[in-house]
């Protein structure tokens, strides 16, 4: 990038803001529209004190639909730029923007050739994609005070920024009443549902035997997988480990309409979360349908996003310790539905101590004032 663009590799002053100078502060992705990584930005830009910052968004990707309309309802300046870096990057530096905000870098090509251009003074990456950027030109990691290790710095290359709680602000999904039954995707009133509805690559095989010792604990146990059959065969092993057939407890649904996933997570017993890598986007749905979540978090930021959402809830039965616990709590569930309820219940009276936080929002401001001044 230093070779091809050696016009946006210098460094940039911060320019000193005159009395009651808005910051200005630039928002860009090729995901603004309804993508996981990029949502809960939409809380950020939502809650913004537009009385001290003017926002900038810069969409690279070319899928508007009703979420990039929110984005573009809650910026001052919404540019629209698909699939051209060049121009995207001379936008940037017209607008002579503050500090710049990559939501995610990792998830596209095009955002991670940018993130190693230097286009602002500041230049800062979230956790939409939820590893180190290794870019000498991304100042700062907005993350999760919740969700990170005392040694978390240790695992970044920018600098760390802890913002309370969850680090952002998701908007509360909208979750329609239930107007299908499980007879509609072929299930049975007696089976105990467990939602398994990560990406596959977030399954690693180490952890296959897990839905047998379930299965083995609960006989009328189903596994709902909704994206594809890519784990079948391994499955298939891990079942027959036991002595099961992982046909009579795998059940692998298509699912193309957001009603029809909603309305799988109305129907389920039970969420069961993904070790090493955490359902984030995911997770807050089933949360917000107030299915109980299994989860066990792990070393690093990414393993925690449950765990961070059911602390701030302030529902921690289900926080595993260890593998062995996980199965015991995800066991217990099936085979105790009044605690399941119970959950359920307490979940569903505390969805505001989650959904569109604004704490969060006040300190990243208050960080964005502070590293203008400081720059």
């Amino acid at each position: 990038m230093s070779a091809n663009f050696p016009q946006w590799i210098v460094p940039l002053s911060m320019s000193q803001l005159e009395t009651n100078q808005k910051i200005r502060v630039g928002y860009v992705s090729h995901y603004l529209h309804s993508y996981s990584g990029t949502l809960w930005l939409t809380g950020w830009l939502k809650y913004c004190n537009h009385n001290n910052f003017e926002i900038y968004c810069y969409y690279t990707g070319n899928e508007p639909d009703a979420v990039t309309d929110k984005f573009r309802e809650y910026s001052d300046f919404f540019h629209h730029i698909p699939h051209d870096l060049s121009s995207v990057c001379e936008q940037i530096i017209a607008d002579k923007v503050h500090i710049l905000v990559y939501p995610e870098v990792g998830m596209n090509p095009q955002n991670l050739l940018m993130g190693a251009l230097r286009l602002a003074p500041v230049q800062c990456v979230a956790w939409g994609h939820p590893v180190t950027t290794g870019l000498p030109t991304i100042d700062y990691f907005l993350s999760s005070q919740l969700m990170e290790a005392e040694n978390a710095q240790e695992h970044y290359s920018e600098k760390l920024i802890l913002l309370p709680n969850i680090g952002v602000s998701y908007p509360k999904p909208y979750i329609p009443p239930v107007v299908k039954s499980r007879a509609d995707f072929g299930l049975s009133d007696d089976d105990i549902l467990y939602l398994c509805c990560q990406a596959p690559f977030k399954y690693l095989p180490q952890y296959d035997f897990i839905f047998a010792e379930i299965a083995s604990h609960v006989p009328q146990a189903k596994f709902i997988f909704l994206r594809g059959t890519l784990l079948q065969e391994r499955l298939q092993r891990a079942f027959a480990n036991l002595g099961l057939n992982f046909q009579d407890y795998c059940v692998f649904l298509n699912i193309p309409e957001r009603l029809d996933y909603l309305m799988i997570n109305l129907l389920s017993d039970i969420y069961l979360d993904t070790f090493t890598w955490s359902g984030g986007n995911t997770t807050l749905e089933a949360i917000a349908c107030n299915l109980p979540v299994v989860t066990r978090p792990g070393e690093f930021m990414r393993s925690r996003h449950s765990d961070s959402f059911l602390k701030m809830l302030g529902v921690t039965d289900t926080i595993a310790d260890n593998e062995q616990e996980y199965i015991d709590i995800a066991v217990k569930l099936a085979q105790n539905p009044d605690w399941r309820h119970e959950i359920s219940e307490r979940m569903s009276q505390r969805h505001d101590q989650l959904f569109d936080d604004q704490v969060c929002v006040a300190a990243l401001e208050a960080f964005y004032k502070q590293v203008v001044k400081l720059t």
